[in-house]
């Protein structure tokens, strides 16, 4: 489906989204956003790329100008993203997600590896904040940013949810990302990993490289599996400093696809 750029609302189980397709002439890239943010935030990698490809972007619930929701378990995300691809025609798209993005990326490539081109994944790795501790100190940190939380919505990087909401989506995140190294070692499409190297809101002392290093053994396993880049910046302004990285492993992926 090729034509002109096209945006509107998808009804989803009991809530629409705000989805976006320029329906370019290239290869269609999909692009999934982190557990708070909006499609604004791929604004720049888009432009790195440009009009040769078909970029589709699209808010999850809460999310940007999408409704609410009853549910925003990961399982309905997948289902938001399966609805997305049937919504406008998409086969075999190539799937670029940052963090939260990027790991529900790698779980609709594991469910479906007949649908998946490839994948770039931005700064989201196999660890996280699991137990009754790590469930604890995640509800106690969107606690005390409760009164931050709508401001932040403003700015493309909060959901319309209480912080409880927020805290659960969050402890579901780190729950599956810890247990994603099977689901890696599974991926039977090429996926490049653009990594950042700075501390995230949230984590304390050097928890996010410890959770970047649980990349190592699963690369060494899977010949599919690559660093693109690892890049200064951390994981909030990776896509705003660095989109040009980003743009670059788009580039190895699709480029080494035109070559076979």
């Amino acid at each position: 489906m090729t034509g002109s750029h096209w945006t509107g609302m998808l009804a989803v189980d009991d809530t629409a989204l705000a989805v976006t397709d320029t329906n370019g002439p290239g290869t269609p890239i999909v692009y999934l956003n982190g557990a708070y943010a909006d499609q604004s935030h791929w604004r720049r990698v888009i432009a790195e790329l440009g009009d040769g490809y078909r970029h589709i972007t699209y808010d999850e619930r809460a999310r940007g100008r999408s409704k609410r929701s009853a549910d925003y378990s990961f399982e309905a995300c997948l289902r938001d993203l399966d609805a997305v691809l049937t919504a406008r025609g998409v086969d075999r798209p190539l799937l670029v997600g940052w963090s939260y993005g990027g790991v529900l990326s790698w779980h609709w490539a594991d469910r479906y590896p007949d649908r998946v081109l490839g994948i770039v994944t931005v700064d989201a790795f196999p660890a996280g904040l699991t137990g009754a501790a790590g469930r604890d100190r995640i509800r106690k940190e969107f606690r005390r940013m409760r009164l931050l939380l709508p401001v932040a919505g403003r700015f493309g990087m909060g959901a319309r949810m209480s912080a409880d909401q927020h805290a659960e989506v969050n402890i579901e995140l780190n729950e599956i990302s810890a247990a994603g190294v099977p689901v890696l070692e599974r991926i039977a499409c090429p996926l490049r990993f653009v990594m950042a190297t700075g501390a995230s809101l949230g984590n304390q002392g050097d928890e996010m490289d410890q959770g970047r290093a649980a990349l190592d053994p699963v690369l060494a396993r899977n010949p599919n599996l690559a660093i693109s880049a690892r890049v200064a910046s951390n994981h909030s302004t990776i896509l705003r400093k660095d989109s040009s990285a980003v743009a670059r492993a788009v580039r190895e992926l699709t480029g080494a696809r035109t070559t076979d």
